[in-house]
């Protein structure tokens, strides 16, 4: 089988590298939280495997005498309701394509393995690149060609985005059984390749409230969110959709930031209310304002998630001004090497009008570290025999 790392006659595996994925129209709400169906449309960015990405080997034994999973090193319970949804889907869809044919390796254990090139403190969805390798590395072993966004999405929601590289959607979808909300590339990570992503990680801190018990007090309480689901956000998807297609950034920053500004708003309308966003949130949001203004359009666009952490959207052309912008704005006490990681870039210089225009209070140490990276592909086979995180007894190397 292609990919496939044939140990021998008892043991199989595979291994896939897949990556974290950005929302720039928010995923924020379930109608059926068993099923993980959205309330509404969302759309993301995938962001570079070079970068940031979850790295998973799933090996299909003979001998294991029970279904395993390791994360970052980690043994963890293989009975948690999202991974058992996952394993379920693989293993009946994989016995319904080879009914005729079905070999008898169909049936044995599964042994996991998984870990993130990126730190927890960076506070990035790391279950939805999580989920997209896993089960892009099952759908590998057990031959399932087709769409895998739909059980990407048992495991979680946002990983069904991470199934496709460039720009995705995960269209909610009208049946009750959730088979058809599934993620659609919108466009390929070639389409605007000038785009580039900053994460600056302001926080590590364990937040109050999750995001899945945060969804569901904002759709219990909040007398804003149906206004936000049946009414703006199809209205931002088509807007959304057309800026990316047309490489309209100015467009697209403004979507992008009204966005995020309305998630916190319907978390801050939920009862009791919901905060994420801190003081040094708060700083990078008015710095991006300013300097837009200093700019006469959009050159910079912020987005939050469900915490303190900012991802910043820009051009390639601007790159160097804002790195100059961020670093002398959040002075930090480490080097520049451990303060900007990711893909290496130019630190350029502020000219002394934009300097005395953004008037710019400095914070030290408000950001702990930046990631500089860019739009890019989807799950990716790892073929390298050597790569495998399981040894040839399917245990964690």
């Amino acid at each position: 089988m292609e990919h496939v790392t044939k140990i021998n006659d008892g043991l199989y595996m595979t291994t896939t590298k897949a990556p974290v994925n950005i929302a720039v129209i928010k995923y924020w709400g379930k109608t059926n939280e068993d099923l993980i169906i959205p309330a509404n449309d969302s759309l993301s960015l995938t962001l570079s495997t070079e970068h940031l990405c979850a790295t998973t080997t799933v090996a299909l034994g003979k001998k294991f005498k029970e279904d395993k999973i390791w994360l970052n090193g980690k043994e963890e319970p293989v009975h948690s309701p999202r991974l058992q949804n996952c394993l379920h889907e693989i293993r009946k869809r994989s016995r319904y394509l080879h009914a005729h044919d079905l070999p008898e390796c169909a049936d044995w254990n599964i042994h996991m393995c998984s870990v993130n090139n990126f730190p927890t403190s960076a506070g990035l969805a790391s279950s939805a690149a999580g989920y997209a390798c896993l089960v892009q590395s099952l759908g590998t072993l057990f031959h399932i060609e087709g769409d895998l966004s739909g059980i990407a999405r048992r495991g979680s929601g946002s990983a069904c985005r991470s199934m496709y590289g460039g720009f995705v959607a995960w269209v909610k979808g009208t049946d009750p059984d959730g088979s058809d909300s599934v993620a659609r590339q919108i466009a390929a990570s070639v389409h605007w390749p000038q785009m580039r992503v900053i994460i600056l990680v302001a926080s590590d801190a364990k937040k109050d409230t999750s995001s899945s018990h945060g969804m569901a007090r904002t759709m219990e309480t909040s007398s804003l969110i149906q206004e936000r689901v049946t009414r703006i956000v199809p209205q931002r998807m088509k807007d959304m959709t057309n800026a990316i297609l047309n490489r309209d950034f100015n467009k697209f920053a403004e979507i992008t930031m009204k966005e995020s500004n309305q998630l916190h708003a319907v978390c801050l309308d939920s009862y009791p209310p919901i905060r994420y966003m801190t003081s040094a949130s708060w700083k990078v949001v008015n710095l991006v304002h300013r300097y837009n203004q200093f700019c006469g359009t959009n050159k910079l666009a912020y987005s939050f998630d469900a915490g303190p952490n900012a991802c910043l959207f820009l051009l390639e052309e601007s790159l160097p001004e804002v790195l100059a912008l961020l670093e002398y704005a959040f002075p930090t006490s480490t080097s520049k090497e451990d303060f900007f990681r990711g893909r290496p870039a130019v630190i350029g210089k502020m000219s002394q009008e934009l300097s005395e225009y953004m008037a710019i209070n400095p914070q030290r140490d408000a950001i702990k570290f930046a990631i500089i990276t860019n739009v890019g592909h989807g799950p990716e086979p790892v073929d390298d025999p050597e790569a495998h995180l399981l040894d040839v007894h399917g245990y964690p190397k």
